[in-house]
C-alpha cells in the first residue's frame, strides 16, 4: 500500500482527461514489449500536433500561471536558441582522443555547465524516424539550484527547471560553435523540446550515473537534480567510462519516491521496456499531473541522492560495503 501525502489523491482535472489519446503512452513507450526497437516520440514534441499526446501537451502550458521570470527565462533560452553558429573552418584541428575529450573541461571551468563526458553514437538512442551521420556524442549536465527545486510542485520549481534548460541548450550551443572553429561539423541536442536523441541513454554510457528509480540519472555528487543537453560531431573523442555506485541496487530497497509520488506512479519493480528490463514511470499516471504542476519534479527532490552533501556519503557508505561483501 503506498504511503499517504499530502499531494494524495490526485483527481486529474477532467478537461485535461478530455485531451487523452485512445492509444495510451506506455503502449508507445513499449511497456511490455520483449524485442528491442527504437523509442517513439510520447511528448515535448517541437510540433505538438505530430504526437498522440499533443492536447497534453498543449494543456501543460494552458496550465501555467502568468510568471513575470517564467517569461524572462524562455526569452533567455529563445535567445540561445536562435543564436547563429559559425561557418565551419576550412582546416580542421587534428588532435588524439584523449586530447580531445580533456578540452571538454575548459567548458566546466568556465561554469557553463557541471558535467561533461563523450561516447560513441549508437543508433538505437535516436527516435523512430531520426537518423545521424556523426559518430560521436558530447554530453552535459548543469546543476539545479537545491534551494530552488526543493519548492516542487511549485511554480517556483518549474522557473528554476526552466533556467537550468537554459544553460544546458547555452552550453550544447557555446560547445558546436567551438567545435566548428576547429574545423568539425556539429549539432547541438537540447531540451525540453525532444530532438533526434533520447538523451539519458548516452548519459549512461558517458558515465553521468545510473538510472534510478524514478526514470531519471542519479549520480553522487548531483544526485538527479541536474538537466541534460548534447552535441553530435564526428571529432573522435576518447570515451568517458560508465560508472556504477550501488545505486541501483539502493533503488530496489529504498521506496522514497514512491511514497512521494502524487499519482503513484513510480513502479516498485523493473518493467521490460522494448526488450530491456529496467526502471519505468508509469507514463499514463504521471503525465497528467506532470501537465497540471509545473513539470513536477517532486521525485528528484525527495530522492535522499538528490540532497546537498549527501550522495558522496551514500556512495562511500556502499562502496566500502561492497569492499566489506568481496571479502566475506
Amino acid at each position: 500500500m503506498a504511503k499517504l501525502n499530502k499531494y494524495r489523491p490526485f483527481n486529474p482535472n477532467p478537461e485535461m482527461v478530455a485531451r487523452l489519446p485512445d492509444v495510451t503512452g506506455n503502449a508507445i513507450n513499449g511497456v511490455g514489449e520483449t524485442q528491442q526497437r527504437r523509442p517513439e516520440l510520447v511528448f515535448w514534441a517541437p510540433d505538438p500536433d505530430d504526437i498522440a499526446f499533443g492536447d497534453v501537451q498543449k494543456w501543460f502550458y494552458m496550465c501555467q500561471p502568468d510568471s513575470p521570470e517564467m517569461v524572462t527565462e524562455r526569452a533567455k533560452r529563445k535567445v540561445v536558441l536562435d543564436s547563429v553558429l559559425p561557418d565551419v573552418n576550412p582546416v580542421a584541428l587534428v588532435q588524439s582522443p584523449d586530447e580531445w575529450t580533456s578540452s571538454l573541461n575548459q567548458f566546466v571551468e568556465a561554469g557553463d555547465c557541471e558535467m561533461v563526458g563523450a561516447t560513441a553514437m549508437n543508433p538505437k538512442w535516436f527516435f523512430e524516424g531520426q537518423k545521424t551521420e556523426f559518430k560521436t556524442v558530447i554530453m552535459m549536465g548543469v546543476h539545479h539550484d537545491y534551494e530552488e527545486l526543493k519548492h516542487a510542485p511549485e511554480f517556483r520549481a518549474g522557473i528554476e527547471v526552466v533556467r537550468q534548460y537554459g544553460r544546458a541548450a547555452a552550453a550544447a550551443k557555446k560547445i558546436t560553435a567551438w567545435l566548428m572553429e576547429q574545423g568539425w561539423d556539429a549539432e547541438a541536442v537540447t531540451g525540453p523540446m525532444a530532438g533526434k536523441l533520447v538523451m539519458i541513454p548516452p548519459a549512461l554510457e558517458c558515465g553521468f550515473g545510473e538510472l534510478g528509480k524514478h526514470g531519471s540519472l542519479i549520480n553522487p555528487e548531483f544526485g538527479s537534480s541536474f538537466r541534460l543537453s548534447a552535441v553530435l560531431t564526428n571529432a573522435l573523442f576518447a570515451s568517458t567510462p560508465k560508472r556504477e555506485f550501488g545505486i541501483d541496487e539502493f533503488c530496489s530497497k529504498c521506496r522514497i519516491c514512491e511514497d512521494a509520488c502524487p499519482p503513484i506512479a513510480i513502479e516498485p519493480d523493473k518493467k521490460m521496456v522494448r526488450g530491456e528490463k529496467r526502471w519505468y514511470v508509469d507514463f499514463d499516471k504521471c503525465i497528467p499531473y506532470f501537465a497540471e504542476n509545473s513539470g513536477c519534479a517532486i521525485c528528484i527532490v525527495e530522492c535522499p541522492w538528490s540532497r546537498p552533501g549527501v550522495g558522496i556519503n551514500l556512495a562511500q557508505k556502499l562502496a566500502k560495503r561492497s569492499a566489506r561483501d568481496r571479502c566475506d
